[in-house]
């Protein structure tokens, strides 16, 4: 019932709205207080807002199962289709020094580069992260797993000329005790609490876990002036001992690189005036090195060195693959699901032997098409009879159709392998039959029609069902009626029935090809190189290549053209024609 002086879609009657506008008629007169002695607005608000909470408590549950079994898992892919925190995270100095080099041009970086790289792979070898960094990269260009890999392990023989002459010299510099006084802060000297806490944050992306605890160990403000870049990688040696090894810092021996960046600041310009203004705990051994050892060390450079454990570091190649994929979040993704390719020189094209992905998609949709036609053919006649036969008879069938269900996906698809092979039932029936030669049997595995047929049986029940709900609300009486007014039987069916089908068929049509582009079991099992779908390629990157961000990008454009899709048909046909009876 509605009130006309309000509009039609203002209702009359006790609902909670009409007693909150009568609430509101009653205040301009005077307040009505309800029986706690509260204005009977405030009490029906009161009310309102606890059935409203009441309602949102009952659908909690499943609010909550929606958001972390829907919403999170697709928010999830599309950040990892754009994520690229590892090469920053890997390696953040080479990166840093990495921006002043150009990588359109046909020379190697500077040596400062490959110093920053040296200091930044140790500390990853040491974390078991450096392979990680080389498999990300290597999905730009192959063969950078393996540099990585075979580099990490070869990182100590940098240290072995400035190492063994400073133990030889002094029995103090294989003493973890007595690094750890002179590379500390000793008494009431200031430390370099800045060094310390950079390298925490570091070793922190590095290994994606908040490094929280006492390191036990502050850089010795001075010595960080003598010794910038020792400091700097005893302090990343101390972080990463106490936090991750968790061992006490003064009992463990530096690493090798500690003394590679010692022999580096012993022979810089300025080094030995450094030294000898610095008073210091360990002034004595710095200044024995200095006159003893230092004039021998080897002019050593870091680029040579890693050249020399292999020689694709000295490639322009490589360093601008790094550099083009540093950024934290990259596009490169998205680009190699439309074969396409990020580079220094901008966006080009994948080679011709590279280009699958527009191919998949293109066949995905088309096959899907094909399959949504095929069940609505097959389909639309089964449901038809199903819905017009008395209802003993249809319960009878309706099981038929519903037996697939009970059945294993993997075994109805296996047995369409049995029937379709050119050994196979199929094959074999129609030689016998004399269809077709023995030595000429009919290729129906492995190829787009196996992956056509098996698809159509396991997903024609989807289409049969919405069609059987749809079809039995059908009145017979209108089709009677027609007849009765002159109309053929075909006429009647396609002017008067027909049209009272359409939303089973949308439906079921939604249903289908939904479910069928993202298919990948039977397309896997049957469909060999030519009727695997785009879905397959997506389970290939996250069970075999691990290329996750290949295949979020792939799942969001699948997503997007979905969507595309269902908005298309909604102004088409329009979505509140569908219907599931």
């Amino acid at each position: 019932m509605t009130d006309a002086t309000s509009g039609p879609d203002v209702k009359t009657g006790p609902t909670p709205d009409n007693a909150l506008r009568e609430a509101d008629a009653v205040d301009q007169k005077g307040p009505v207080l309800a029986a706690d002695g509260t204005p009977l607005k405030r009490s029906l608000m009161r009310a309102l807002r606890r059935e409203k909470l009441r309602a949102l408590m009952l659908i909690a549950p499943l609010l909550i199962f929606v958001l972390v079994t829907f919403i999170a898992p697709i928010l999830d892919m599309l950040f990892r289709s754009v994520e690229n925190q590892i090469v920053e995270n890997t390696i953040p100095e080479t990166v840093s020094v990495l921006q002043d080099w150009d990588a359109v041009s046909d020379e190697q970086p500077p040596e400062a580069v490959y110093e920053a790289l040296y200091y930044d792979l140790f500390l990853a070898a040491e974390a078991r992260r450096h392979t990680r960094l080389g498999t990300r990269l290597n999905y730009e260009q192959v063969g950078l797993s393996s540099l990585f890999r075979s580099s990490g392990r070869g990182l100590d023989d940098f240290a072995e000329v400035y190492q063994d002459p400073l133990e030889d010299l002094d029995e103090r510099w294989e003493d973890a005790g007595f690094w750890f006084e002179m590379m500390g802060t000793t008494g009431d000297a200031p430390g370099n609490v800045d060094l310390i806490e950079a390298q925490r944050s570091r070793l922190s992306a590095l290994l994606q876990d908040p490094m929280g605890g006492d390191i036990g160990f502050v850089p010795d403000a001075a010595i960080s002036e003598v010794l910038p870049r020792t400091a700097e990688a005893y302090a990343a040696f101390a972080a990463f001992t106490a936090l991750v090894d968790e061992d006490v810092v003064a009992e463990e021996e530096p690493w090798e690189a500690v003394f590679a960046a010692l022999g580096k600041d012993l022979t810089r310009d300025g080094a030995a005036e450094a030294v000898a203004g610095y008073d210091g705990f360990g002034a004595d051994a710095l200044a024995a090195a200095m006159e003893e050892v230092v004039p021998d060390f080897p002019d050593q450079q870091y680029a040579p060195f890693f050249a020399e454990l292999d020689p694709d570091w000295a490639s322009p190649e490589v360093w601008a693959t790094i550099k083009t994929f540093s950024p934290q979040y990259t596009s490169g993704y998205f680009l190699s699901s439309v074969d396409l390719k990020l580079t220094p020189e901008g966006v080009q094209q994948q080679p011709d032997d590279q280009q699958i992905y527009m191919l998949l998609f293109k066949r995905t949709m088309i096959m899907s098409l094909t399959i949504m036609l095929s069940c609505i053919l097959l389909g639309y006649p089964v449901a038809y009879l199903l819905s017009n036969l008395p209802m003993r008879v249809s319960s009878l069938l309706m099981i038929l159709v519903l037996l697939p269900f009970w059945t294993s996906l993997l075994v109805r698809t296996s047995a369409w392998k049995v029937l379709l092979q050119q050994q196979g039932v199929i094959n074999d029936i129609l030689v016998w039959v004399g269809l077709v030669a023995d030595d000429n049997r009919l290729v129906m595995i492995n190829n787009q029609f196996g992956t056509i047929v098996a698809m159509t049986h396991i997903l024609l029940p989807f289409m049969i069902l919405p069609l059987y709900s749809v079809m039995k609300t059908v009145p017979p009486s209108y089709v009677r009626a027609a007849k009765s007014l002159g109309a053929t039987p075909w006429t009647a069916f396609w002017r008067v029935y027909f049209p009272q089908s359409v939303p089973g068929i949308g439906a079921g049509s939604i249903l289908v090809f939904i479910l069928a582009i993202g298919y990948y079991i039977t397309p896997e099992l049957v469909g060999g190189t030519t009727g695997t779908f785009i879905s397959n390629r997506i389970a290939y990157h996250i069970s075999s290549s691990l290329n996750w961000g290949l295949a979020a990008a792939l799942g969001t454009i699948l997503l997007v053209v979905v969507l595309v899709l269902y908005w298309v048909y909604d102004k088409i046909v329009g979505i509140d024609n569908v219907s599931l009876g």
